[in-house]
């Protein structure tokens, strides 16, 4: 890991704009540089079937391990708060993805998919990824954060620098630039 000072890049855009498919982009960039530098941290993949988005797993960056993080809720089926509205979270998968997050630290590149209203609102989710991103026990952090939760992200890191997402097909280029940059000519170790 390198002794510069922790850079954290939060990532942003509407849904479908292509948040994870970056997140996914630069962790293929970065492992594919020499040494490769140490990715840790969190992804959610969505989850189709017949082309329809059925559920959000949760993959450990490390060792490429998955779970079922989320599954649709049914139609009337009551939610424990506006953050829960679409979504039923299995507990179990956010207690492992808590243990993977706090494990995370320290390596290279720190990815947290995503820290949302969860996390900002309602001190639950991926508490954990929040404390490994404040740790700064990476060389690069990157977060997905949803718009309307930019200004309290960036009030917890003001340093943050934003990437803004605006459609999917722009990810791939924009995850090797940000490999090159972060990692290229020997910044690692």
């Amino acid at each position: 890991m390198s002794t510069a000072a922790a850079l954290r890049i939060l990532v942003t855009g509407e849904r479908g704009a292509g948040k994870t498919v970056f997140c996914r982009a630069v962790v293929e960039a970065v492992r594919a540089l020499p040494g490769p530098p140490v990715v840790a941290g969190v992804g959610s993949p969505r989850v189709y079937e017949h082309g329809e988005q059925v559920g959000i797993d949760v993959e450990d960056l490390r060792t490429g391990r998955r779970r079922r993080l989320a599954t649709l809720r049914s139609p009337g089926e009551p939610a424990r708060s506006e953050a829960t509205r679409l979504w039923r979270f299995d507990e179990e998968a956010l207690a492992w993805g808590n243990e993977v997050l706090r494990s995370a630290t320290p390596c290279d590149l720190l990815v947290v998919d995503e820290l949302g209203p969860l996390e900002f609102e309602e001190g639950g989710g991926w508490s954990a990824g929040l404390a490994a991103v404040d740790s700064g026990a990476f060389t690069a952090a990157v977060v997905v954060v949803r718009p309307r939760l930019l200004s309290e992200a960036h009030r917890r890191w003001p340093a943050a620098e934003v990437i803004e997402m605006a459609e999917p097909a722009a990810a791939a280029a924009a995850a090797a630039h940000l490999a090159a940059r972060l990692f290229g000519e020997g910044r690692v170790r």
